[in-house]
């Protein structure tokens, strides 16, 4: 099969990034292996897949095929050794080391000798991961923001031992989403994480302070600097949690302490406010 046609890609995890990079990868024409062990994840990613495909035609954003049709692209399983005949996989677990670096571990194993190896994380080096595998030379980082359907630009992570092929093979396939890749080298936090997370780590200290409170900070940012969204509603579109699992992955990765979840955010998340997804997080959604 040559670069850029229809291909079999594999995802690996069904949370709300997972699904929404296997809605891209289905709404290209690619085939599209979702591997996830919870019925009741799995279950949840298929509707949210179905309320956004409907969304995209509604918006009319939507130019590719009919959401039945996509959806009909997109394979369900419990197994990552349905991933074997896939042409890439891209890893979108939890932003924890140790469980990225087990699935890469256990997709050497399983996957084909020239399968591309994608993670989706948003802060742990590429390089990393990649020495949990044989293959470190086909080892990327694909960095998606959410929602992934509406982004359309991806952070490409080039490790140290990233081959250029491998490089190539991941900005075919994004071209062939309608993304733009651009290429960052590798490092905790890449570069947007690097810098976003301190940007909410304060903003978050701020408001725990009493000095602003979240729609004032976020006014401010929007309002003075041009920003189309705050550092505190970003965090709610990101999701509580997954902002706490990558400040908890950067502080242990750096040594640096600004990276420590401020006691505000560690508050919400404590209390199941995870942002949007739930209905509040720094702000209350309707």
């Amino acid at each position: 099969m040559s670069e850029g046609s229809a291909m079999s890609v594999g995802v690996v995890g069904a949370g709300t990034m997972g699904a929404g990079v296997a809605e891209c990868l289905a709404q290209a024409g690619h085939d599209v292996i979702v591997v996830d062990p919870d019925p009741r994840a799995v279950e949840q990613a298929r509707s949210r897949m179905r309320d956004s495909l409907r969304l995209a035609i509604l918006l009319g954003r939507a130019g590719g095929p009919k959401p039945a049709e996509a959806a009909a692209r997109v394979h369900w399983t419990g197994q990552l050794t349905d991933l074997r005949h896939a042409a890439v996989v891209i890893e979108c677990v939890p932003e924890r080391i140790d469980l990225k670096e087990k699935v890469f571990a256990e997709l050497d194993r399983v996957c084909a000798p020239d399968a591309l190896l994608a993670s989706c994380t948003s802060g742990i080096p590429v390089d990393r991961l990649a020495a949990s595998t044989t293959r470190p030379e086909q080892v990327v980082g694909l960095h998606f923001m959410n929602p992934a359907p509406l982004k359309d630009t991806v952070e490409v992570v080039r490790g140290p031992r990233t081959s250029p092929q491998s490089l190539d093979r991941a900005l075919t396939l994004l071209a062939t989403l309608d993304k733009t890749g651009i290429v960052v080298g590798d490092g905790p936090g890449f570069l947007l994480n690097r810098v976003l997370m301190l940007c909410i780590a304060e903003a978050a200290t701020a408001l725990g302070d009493g000095i602003a409170d979240a729609d004032t900070t976020d006014a401010l940012f929007e309002g003075c600097l041009g920003h189309p969204m705050g550092p505190l509603r970003t965090a709610d579109l990101i999701g509580l949690d997954n902002v706490h699992d990558t400040m908890t992955a950067l502080r242990e990765l750096t040594g640096d302490d600004h990276y420590r979840p401020p006691e505000s955010l560690v508050a919400l998340v404590e209390a199941g406010h995870l942002g949007r997804k739930t209905g509040r997080g720094f702000h209350e959604y309707r």
